[in-house]
């Protein structure tokens, strides 16, 4: 169904469909500061079947904005062929057709859909630490791991939209395989991953955050460092090919820049011929959702 026409116009919406929850704002549509003038952040994703879940989020968004001027969507996954693809942690997501139901539910108004970690780029590209960049790097380490490549001043999606997914390297000829349903590196580098072996090794529940707080406890030192190290090797084979003038290390874990951005620095300054500026990330948190929104004035007509 088409939306009757705004009698406000000149609104963007923006939706992030996280693998935890579910986040939207509005802007106008001159909007240069990425600040939303609303927000809204509905209930866990997974307490929901897919659908139900995509139509509670845009049944909210269009009592943001009516009918926006555009809309931007930040979504776990790649999008191919007009599905969501290489989501498979969420039931009922990989396969899904949102760029349809988006359609149904928008009509004629632009749409723009992305990964989460290619519009936290895009975040940065427009108003943050990649702004102004021609050749970057944005490398999001959260629960997941994943990097999107900026080229041009703009974002790279690939052949097949998967450019970045960084997850799947292979760091070790003993590591998993893709097509065993493997992330290899995201196995080791990631907040699920730490937290994982850190409970592991603890024998109790423990988070990635509070691990870099317990480095006195036996064998978490070990742990984090394998971790940085990891990280730090992946990004400097990444800045050999790709030679950015930037790189910008954003997600959760950034809580920890202060023992992870110094490890990082110095493997770039002895690993990379040209190394690059290293950088935190300017947008953390709701980066997904700012990402969005620069996704949507991105597609915003004239």
């Amino acid at each position: 169904m088409t939306p009757a026409p705004d009698a406000t116009g000149g609104r963007v919406l923006a939706i992030d469909f996280g693998g935890t929850k579910i986040a939207l704002a509005s802007a106008a549509a001159g909007s240069t500061d990425g600040r939303p003038d609303r927000t809204v952040r509905l209930e866990t994703l997974g307490s929901a079947g897919a659908l139900q879940a995509v139509h509670r989020a845009l049944d909210a968004a269009q009592g943001l904005v009516a009918a926006p001027a555009a809309v931007g969507v930040a979504t776990f996954g790649v999008l191919r062929d007009g599905h969501i693809r290489l989501a498979p942690n969420v039931p009922g997501w990989d396969g899904l057709a949102l760029p349809s139901l988006l359609r149904d539910r928008f009509g004629d108004a632009p749409v723009a859909i992305d990964n989460d970690v290619n519009a936290g780029a895009a975040a940065e590209l427009r108003w943050g630490a990649l702004r102004g960049v021609d050749v970057g790097l944005y490398v999001n380490l959260g629960t997941g791991l994943a990097a999107a490549l900026v080229a041009g001043g703009r974002v790279l999606p690939g052949a097949h939209g998967a450019a970045g997914e960084i997850a799947y390297l292979r760091d070790r000829d003993s590591d998993a395989f893709f097509a065993d349903g493997d992330a290899p590196l995201e196995d080791v580098v990631s907040g699920a991953a730490l937290s994982r072996h850190g409970s592991a090794l603890l024998g109790r529940p423990v988070t990635a955050a509070e691990l870099f707080t317990l480095r006195a406890e036996p064998g978490v030192t070990t742990l984090l460092d394998r971790t940085v190290e990891a990280l730090a090797r992946t990004i400097a084979n990444l800045c050999v090919t790709l030679d950015p003038e930037t790189v910008v290390l954003g997600g959760g874990m950034m809580g920890a820049a202060d023992q992870i951005l110094p490890r990082v620095s110095a493997v770039l300054r002895r690993a990379v011929p040209f190394p690059p500026v290293l950088v935190p990330a300017r947008f953390v948190d709701d980066a997904p959702l700012v990402g969005a929104l620069a996704l949507a004035l991105s597609r915003v007509p004239g």
